[in-house]
């Protein structure tokens, strides 16, 4: 009996995106199996690679010119099928918008974000997966809700300056002119992390770094989202408080916050995805569940992509591999997660620098060793 295998693995960051691992993985099963019958599922968990998962499994590519994090216009594209839209805030307001070796930890702006969602509105969706992470800002969603119509102005009566570091100027907040069509919708915001806004678990202290905060830019963008809270708090109430301090609220420098003041139910970013395509019905079709990613670690076990395809098949009684560039866990972690073993391209080729470079051909050798070792 011919052997079923979903692929559903998620990119290997800077090397090969979840399309081509899936290609990869495909040509280098065929190899050795060469009338295996594969299905492929490239996952994301909301960040970068979302909207490219979406199109994989049937969604439309819309592209718009958007406001990138520095206010310069880049084309940014969301996926749609029928009326629901998978928004990913990465492309708009991600890191790689900044040309290389610049970061704007203060200034940054999720401005072009709220323009996608509008395009999303535009384009007629009434669900919106909003996949946020791999932001290039702090701006507590300031930028993207001022793009749907709310208004930070400073004490002259003036716009607050973009970035976190403007919140700090911030006197009054006036969310009463947000597009109206935002009520009629379901935004769901789509995550791999559940910090709160602020404090040592927020977005300054625990994200900054990554984009280029010093210390005391973290000190001064930690009191600026905390100053941001407090003015709304004035303006709509003790909600702004309650979403300040709820899961998902320090996303993406806090662009999650933005999200729950719209009303966005917070789900973690994989299981969102899954659902949307369609993940379900191909694990059941399944005999073989291939993951992966770039770096198999104890990130990974934290709401990551390999983790979600893994503890969904492990449920439906499915066995799991998984492929990726490096492999950081012991076994005992690996079985826990549901995994039964994982092949690291570290394994063909130790210099991690060659792995890079060389990943397409050296995940082919993998995949081979994988279809000897299940599928013979």
């Amino acid at each position: 009996m011919t052997q079923r295998v979903l692929i559903a693995a998620d990119k290997f960051k800077g090397s090969l995106t979840a399309v081509q691992v899936a290609e990869r993985v495909t040509a280098g099963l065929r190899q050795v199996v060469p009338d295996v019958d594969v299905e492929a599922l490239p996952v994301a968990d909301g960040g970068d690679g979302t909207v490219d998962a979406a199109v994989a499994a049937g969604f439309s590519r819309h592209e718009v010119r958007v406001a990138g994090p520095l206010g310069d216009e880049v084309t940014a594209a969301f996926a749609l099928r029928g009326d629901t839209a998978v928004v990913e805030m990465a492309e708009a307001s991600g890191l790689q918008r900044l040309p290389a070796g610049v970061f704007a930890p203060l200034t940054a702006s999720t401005y072009g974000s709220g323009e996608l969602l509008r395009a999303a509105l535009d384009a007629g969706a009434r669900t919106i997966v909003f996949g946020v992470g791999g932001s290039a800002t702090t701006d507590g969603g300031a930028g993207m809700l001022s793009a749907l119509g709310a208004r930070f102005l400073d004490a002259d009566g003036e716009p607050v300056a973009p970035g976190g570091g403007g919140l700090g100027e911030l006197a009054s907040a006036d969310l009463s002119g947000l597009d109206p069509r935002l009520a009629s919708v379901e935004l769901v915001l789509a995550s791999d992390v559940d910090n709160p806004l602020t404090g040592p678990k927020g977005a300054p202290a625990v994200y900054g770094p990554q984009k280029g905060a010093s210390p005391d830019d973290v000190a001064t963008l930690d009191a600026a989202l905390a100053h941001f809270a407090k003015v709304l708090e004035g303006s709509i109430g003790s909600k702004a408080a309650e979403y300040a301090a709820s899961p998902g609220a320090g996303a993406a420098g806090g662009i999650g916050y933005g999200a729950l003041l719209l009303g966005a139910r917070f789900r973690p970013g994989i299981e969102v995805m899954l659902d949307v395509l369609g993940f379900g019905p191909a694990l059941e079709r399944a005999d073989l569940v291939i993951t992966g990613e770039g770096s198999l670690d104890e990130q990974t076990l934290h709401g990551k992509a390999p983790a979600g395809v893994a503890a969904a098949a492990r449920a439906a009684g499915k066995e799991v591999v998984a492929v990726c560039g490096r492999l950081a866990l012991p076994p005992q972690a690996l079985g826990r997660a549901g995994m039964r073993r994982a092949y690291p391209l570290t394994e063909i080729e130790p210099d991690v620098a060659k792995c890079i470079a060389d990943a397409g051909p050296i995940l082919e050798r993998s995949a081979s060793r994988i279809a000897e070792d299940f599928l013979r």
